[in-house]
């Protein structure tokens, strides 16, 4: 059984060893502090037996760049590579999804064009190109081309809760 909640700063080191595992630089450890810190933004873990198998975060960027708007968006989402293909991201990405809903009707996502596994996903939730481009904020895109999509709050979904995910 694997379960979803908000990241502590004691769960550094896990979701550290689920960021080695994937293949991805370790050193993220001071970005994901400061992001633990920050009340604009939100990250998860995903855990199993007590052991973290998954995490993903939210951004939030307060001023717009081009086509891409200041708002909510969606980051980055690790899952062990042994843990993938069992719904441990898409849990990760429902629970960032209602956090943001909660806060303001549009959720911002961005891609590698290239990127189809993560595109297809996020179909689920009804995300839909606004742009295209070499870069939105701080992403850069292996290839040169990422996409801007947004997916809006289901009218039968409310506001919900304004604090932890639902």
């Amino acid at each position: 059984m694997v379960t979803v909640r908000p990241a502590e700063e004691r769960d550094l080191p896990g979701i550290l060893d689920v960021h080695r595992q994937s293949g991805r630089n370790p050193s993220a450890a001071v970005a994901l502090a400061a992001a633990l810190a920050d009340p604009d933004r939100l990250v998860l873990v995903a855990e199993s037996g007590g052991r973290v198998v998954g995490w993903g975060k939210t951004h939030y960027w307060d001023y717009p760049d081009g086509p891409a708007p200041a708002g909510h968006y969606l980051g980055g989402v690790t899952v062990l590579p042994s843990r993938r293909r069992q719904g441990i991201g898409a849990a990760l990405t429902s629970a960032r999804l209602h956090w943001i809903w909660a806060r303001t009707p549009d959720a911002w996502y961005v891609v590698n064009a290239g990127n189809t596994a993560s595109i297809n996903l996020h179909s689920t939730w009804g995300f839909a190109e606004v742009a295209r481009g070499a870069g939105f904020h701080t992403t850069t895109f292996d290839g040169g081309l990422g996409l801007l999509l947004r997916a809006r709050r289901p009218a039968t979904a409310g506001p919900g809760p304004s604090g932890a995910p639902t």
